[in-house]
């Protein structure tokens, strides 16, 4: 379903639970859950041809999505994780599957939501999404948050919001205990928005540095997808490379 409007949209989420106040699920069932989302028959063909490099059961488990939760797909694209991620937190829980419409390919989020009731569709310019104060439990963003550097007419963010206003409404939308988690390309160290623009990359470091400024606590990170051959200095989309580049995931949580 499309909604025009965030602001409504998130005011909506707020009529969830807040899940994250519950008991912790173990790595062994947060495990099976994502196993059980990736086999989803509803899935299309094209979805599952990426999941040898994406390695999203695993991905899901590191994140550690629960039923019941209301999870923000920062930059859903055609809703790889979104529809994985409604299985995640089921039919009590909501995916916010927030997209750029200039990079929106035709019917391919349309088909998520349509088969995932839970999925509510977001196309909005990315410089102008925002989120309510404590609307979501979580926020997941996969190979997005490096073009949050762009600027806007290249789909990010800056100038036309700057990157610390964009992690400012994070933390607001975040409710207390919540998580953020990132996953994307490894970039050298350097000027962010330069590494971003030539190389869609960035550095890890630079993330953990923007999130502690914004003020959520770093919580771990995992070498899943690390890939020593990729040395960063190459466009992600180079012959080749695609879907075999080095990547991190992060793991942040706004504090009680």
């Amino acid at each position: 379903m499309l909604v025009p409007c965030l602001a409504l949209l998130a005011s909506g989420a707020l009529l969830a639970t807040g899940a994250v106040a519950a008991a912790p699920a173990s790595p062994a069932k947060l495990a099976a859950a994502a196993t059980t989302a990736v086999a989803d028959p509803a899935r299309s063909a094209a979805n599952r041809a990426l999941d040898e490099s994406r390695m999203p059961a695993q991905v899901l488990a590191f994140a550690g999505f629960k039923p019941g939760q209301v999870v923000a797909d920062w930059g859903a694209g055609g809703g790889y994780y979104s529809e994985l991620i409604a299985d995640m937190v089921g039919p009590k829980g909501k995916v916010l599957a927030l997209a750029d419409p200039a990079y929106l390919k035709p019917g391919t989020l349309d088909a998520v939501a349509k088969a995932h009731p839970n999925v509510e569709m977001v196309v909005k310019p990315s410089a102008e999404q925002m989120l309510a104060p404590r609307s979501v439990d979580a926020i997941f963003s996969h190979l997005e948050f490096h073009d949050l550097y762009l600027p806007a007419e290249k789909g990010g963010t800056e100038p036309g919001r700057p990157i610390a206003q964009t992690l400012a409404n994070w933390f607001a939308a975040v409710r207390p205990g919540g998580t953020v988690v990132i996953v994307d390309h490894v970039g050298l160290a350097g000027k962010p928005a330069v590494v971003a623009g030539t190389l869609h990359r960035i550095d890890p470091a630079q993330v953990k540095a923007d999130m502690k400024a914004a003020g959520f606590v770093f919580d771990g990170e995992s070498p899943l997808l690390q890939r020593s051959e990729d040395d960063h200095t190459a466009i992600v989309f180079a012959p080749g490379l695609r879907g075999k580049t080095d990547r991190f995931a992060l793991k942040f949580r706004r504090p009680a």
